[in-house]
């Protein structure tokens, strides 16, 4: 039988059998793998902010809603710079850049001083899921650029998971200072291996995309009532999950169950099943359309919410796995939908999409620190509840079947 071709034949493009999709498959892990460890490391440090800081959970959460609000408001400058310079050049100093934020963050005396660094990573991370979407679309052979998608956003949830283990765990030793330096060394040292490891483009043409059509494809995107629903999906999904994991490693801190900042990193290990269902759900989707599979994960994420709700630390971890799960798959399916019906200019759609996903998960995040502090958990069940009922009547659950 004839071996795969290296490149496809009428595109020279580059095909999975080759040792550059291998080269290129190991980089968007990495790139994936350090921007979501920097981002989310914060998570599981916020209960030491607030005793470092002498400030409140919901001051603490502004560490991450900093962070991925300014990332989502950059992203399209990023895209557009990325448009003129290259995507390597850009992918490599957004990350290089961004390992060493976390690096210098540590060294923050106020708490002002701290969010600095993290907006200013923010403006760093802006310049990767994007413009990484671009790199794949030019330089991967189309039967093979969703597979190479599939390994960046694996490496975006290892990434997310592991940042917030290890950050707990360092941080329960020596503190959490040395664990944002051991944070930002894995970030730098991925991304010089990045600079190392990833092929210059052989497809990229510079172009200077007018205003006024980026504009007009941007609003016909925002009218377009199946996307509206996937913007709507991202934005409270995103927002709800993170602030199920900002304040629940508060509560377990806490009585009745008084759990150490290494067992409540460890809670993030539950990222594991999400990374199977969001593929599981893509392929449901695919068969039984969005609607029916998203009204399946959305009642998946309210048992998960009623679940952590009781007083049994058991029943908080099932309960967190379900409503972890459920986000996933429903963050899946929602992001599945965008290039179906975006039509010409998906990567203006893609980029809509994820600003609605950061922009949500800004905004709950410190929305729920707010909540936490006047009503504490039971208050951000409610929340959680309203944003999934929310989801239910105005998301993907309400997506006309195909035929």
């Amino acid at each position: 039988m004839p071996a795969e071709p290296l490149a496809d034949p009428a595109t020279d493009k580059i095909t999975r059998a080759s040792a550059v999709f291998r080269a290129i498959a190991i980089c968007m892990t990495l790139a994936g793998l350090s921007t979501f460890a920097l981002m989310n490391c914060v998570q599981p440090l916020m209960p030491l902010f607030t005793q470092a800081f002498n400030i409140s959970p919901a001051q603490a959460s502004l560490s991450l809603s900093i962070n991925i609000g300014v990332l989502a408001l950059l992203m399209p400058f990023a895209s557009l710079v990325s448009e003129r310079l290259g995507r390597k050049p850009v992918l490599v100093a957004s990350l290089l850049s961004s390992g060493v934020i976390c690096i210098a963050s540590a060294s923050a005396d106020s708490w002002n001083t701290f969010l600095l660094y993290r907006a200013l990573q923010g403006a760093a991370f802006s310049g990767v899921p994007a413009i990484a979407m671009a790199y794949i679309a030019e330089e991967i052979a189309a039967s093979d650029a969703g597979y190479a998608a599939g390994v960046y956003v694996s490496g975006a949830a290892i990434g997310g998971m592991s940042g917030r283990v290890l950050a707990g765990f360092v941080a329960d030793a020596w503190g959490w200072r040395v664990s944002l330096i051991a944070i930002g060394l894995v970030g730098a040292a991925s991304a010089l291996a990045f600079t190392w490891l990833l092929p210059r483009s052989r497809h990229f043409t510079a172009q200077r995309t007018g205003r006024a059509a980026l504009l007009a494809s941007y609003r016909g995107h925002v009218r377009n009532p199946a996307l509206r629903r996937a913007y709507v999906t991202a934005f409270l999904m995103m927002g709800s999950l993170v602030m199920v994991y900002n304040f629940l490693g508060f509560r377990l801190g806490q009585a009745p169950f008084n759990l150490s900042s290494t067992f409540v990193g460890s809670l993030f290990l539950t990222y594991l099943a999400g990374i199977y269902a969001s593929t599981y759900a893509g392929k449901l989707a695919d068969r039984h359309g969005a609607r029916v599979v998203s009204r399946a994960t959305l009642a998946l994420c309210a048992l998960g919410g009623l679940l952590m709700s009781t007083p049994w630390l058991a029943l908080v971890v099932i309960g967190l796995i379900a409503f972890t799960v459920g986000y996933f798959a429903t963050h899946a399916v929602a992001n599945g939908s965008v290039s179906r019906h975006a039509g010409a200019g998906k990567s203006q759609a893609s980029t809509l999409y994820f600003i609605a996903y950061y922009v949500g998960g800004a905004a709950l995040g410190w929305a729920g620190g707010v909540v936490w502090l006047h009503f504490a958990w039971p208050g951000v069940t409610l929340v959680l509840m309203a944003a999934i009922g929310l989801t239910w009547q105005f998301g993907l659950s309400t997506q006309p079947q195909a035929r």
